[in-house]
């Protein structure tokens, strides 16, 4: 049997441990943002928008639509390029270019993205054509966000929202 003295000494030790490891894990999984833009709710228009917005639609409907559906701009012609501002991210800035044709996305490309390290360029070459995928498909920024690229994912819808907007397409 340990002396009482030494009994107590380990309940300490073992108290201060388990205090610095759930301190270090709240600390570490604490997310700051380093961005000065914020991202829409859904459904909302965004600040700064010019043409039509992400909002729904209850005055121009044609035919028949849902009550909560988010209506996708078909009103807007426009046809050329435009870059969305570089969305600032944890490791690094995500910029893109939209190529549209009479208002609907023919082509994204990514102009700046994290490449500091290897690391970052191993996970934007799976997370960025998957990201341009789901553009083409969706026809707007609401997407899915790609797992284990979460911060591209962000930066990346966040400068396809700012090219959609100048663009005045939702």
């Amino acid at each position: 049997m340990l002396p009482a003295g030494l009994d107590r000494g380990a309940r300490r030790i073992a108290l201060w441990g388990l205090t610095t490891v759930s301190t270090l894990v709240l600390l570490f999984s604490y997310r700051t943002s380093t961005s000065s833009v914020l991202p829409a709710a859904a459904g909302t228009p965004s600040t700064g928008t010019t043409g039509t917005s992400a909002a729904p639609s209850t005055t121009s409907s044609s035919g028949s639509t849902t009550s909560t559906s988010t209506a996708k701009s078909s009103t807007s012609t426009y046809t050329g390029t435009v870059t969305g501002t570089a969305a600032d991210t944890r490791w690094g800035p995500v910029q893109v270019k939209v190529t549209l044709a009479s208002g609907k996305i023919t082509a994204v490309d990514v102009v700046q993205e994290p490449d500091s390290n290897g690391r970052d360029r191993e996970i934007n070459a799976d997370a960025v054509p998957q990201l341009v995928q789901e553009t083409l498909q969706a026809q707007s920024a609401r997407i899915d966000m790609v797992s284990g690229a979460t911060y591209t994912s962000d930066g990346y819808v966040q400068s396809l929202q700012s090219a959609l907007d100048q663009a005045g397409v939702a």
